[in-house]
Order: structure tokens, then C-alpha cells, then sequence
């Protein structure tokens, strides 16, 4: 991954974070748009939090064990606001615009999950024992 495509992530899950914080304050003021906002809230800004652990990881496998982390936080991300737009705000325009971010977030973060992992098997088998 380049250090532009790095910058790209970082500044795309914390804007999307910050998204998820202004829809938040949008719910409904309801028992089922409280709770569903504080899940929503907790896990679409915890993606943004975990890439930027990632960004500073101390070691390949730190690195794989923070975007995953960030990774299966997107995948709940994506639950809730699928969740919030059938039981609370069908025909959303937002929350439509946000699953679809989440969706690709998702993609993306799995993609770079493939990546490194596939990088450490790589190098893994490149200093092998074996070998020497």
C-alpha cells in the first residue's frame, strides 16, 4: 500500500465517522433510535479510530490485527444503519448514502486485509528456516 493510499483511508474512515456522528443526532428521539444510534455511533467511529492504530502499528501483525478490527466494525457499522433504514427511516436519502459508504469501506478494508496478510505469507516463506 502507498503512503497516498494510506492518507486516503485514514481521511475517508474519519469523515465517514463524522458523518455518522451528525446522522446520529438526526434519530429519531425514540427508545429504538437511541439504542440504534449508540451502536451506530460506537462501531462507524471505532472504524476511523482502528485505521489510525494501524497507521502507527508496531509490526506487520499489529497492523493486520488493527485493520481487522477496523474491518469487523464496518461490517456491524453496515448491520446497524441497514437495521435504521428498515425499522426507522425507510427511503432515508442519508442513510441509504451511508450504507453505501460503509459498503465500500468494507470492501476496501478487506482488500488491504487480503493484501497484508498475503505479504506476510510472503515474507513469511522468503525467510523460512529452510531456506538458510
Amino acid at each position: 500500500m502507498t503512503g497516498q493510499e494510506v492518507i486516503d483511508i485514514q481521511k475517508r474512515t474519519f469523515c465517514f465517522g463524522v458523518r455518522i456522528v451528525k446522522f446520529v443526532d438526526k434519530l429519531p428521539r425514540t427508545l429504538s433510535g437511541h439504542e440504534l444510534g449508540r451502536q451506530v455511533l460506537r462501531s462507524g467511529t471505532s472504524i476511523g479510530a482502528n485505521m489510525e492504530e494501524a497507521n502507527g502499528a508496531e509490526s506487520k501483525e499489529d497492523f493486520i490485527h488493527k485493520v481487522s478490527i477496523a474491518y469487523k466494525e464496518a461490517r456491524e457499522t453496515r448491520m446497524w444503519l441497514a437495521t435504521i433504514r428498515e425499522a426507522l427511516l425507510p427511503n432515508n436519502a442519508e442513510v441509504v448514502a451511508l450504507h453505501k459508504e460503509c459498503d465500500e469501506l468494507v470492501r476496501i478494508l478487506f482488500a488491504i486485509l487480503k493484501t497484508a496478510r498475503s505479504n506476510r505469507s510472503a515474507s513469511r516463506h522468503r525467510a523460512s528456516p529452510s531456506d538458510h
